[in-house]
């Protein structure tokens, strides 16, 4: 049986920003989804080595887009979520959510995440 691969913080985030973004999940795109719904700066590099990674665990598939004008003729890597992926990241939060659940020091906000 192979060992599951757990995930950082940042790898949680990236994915869950990949299921947002569907299809249009490329490096500004993720970078940006990251940085409008945490408060967050994101450097390209922390991203693009987090999407290796999460490729070499197989949660994410990448293909190149087509080079486009706007790009200079350059094209867009396209990143999706794996179903492996898919069911790491459902781990993952769950078992935050069971750490998080009963802790009553905090704010009103947090117990509601943590009833998720």
């Amino acid at each position: 049986m192979r060992k599951a691969k757990n995930l950082g913080e940042f790898e949680i985030i990236v994915l869950a920003a990949l299921i947002r973004l569907g299809t249009d999940a490329y490096g500004v795109s993720i970078r940006q989804e990251i940085e409008s719904r945490t408060g967050r700066a994101v450097s390209v590099g922390a991203l693009y080595s987090t999407l290796s990674r999460l490729e070499e665990k197989n949660y994410v598939a990448s293909r190149m887009g087509d080079a486009t004008a706007e790009r200079g003729g350059r094209a867009k890597r396209h990143y999706i979520i794996k179903a492996e992926g898919e069911a790491q990241l459902e781990k993952s939060v769950f078992a935050l959510g069971k750490m998080l659940k009963g802790i009553k020091a905090w704010p009103e906000t947090l117990k509601t995440l943590a009833r998720l």
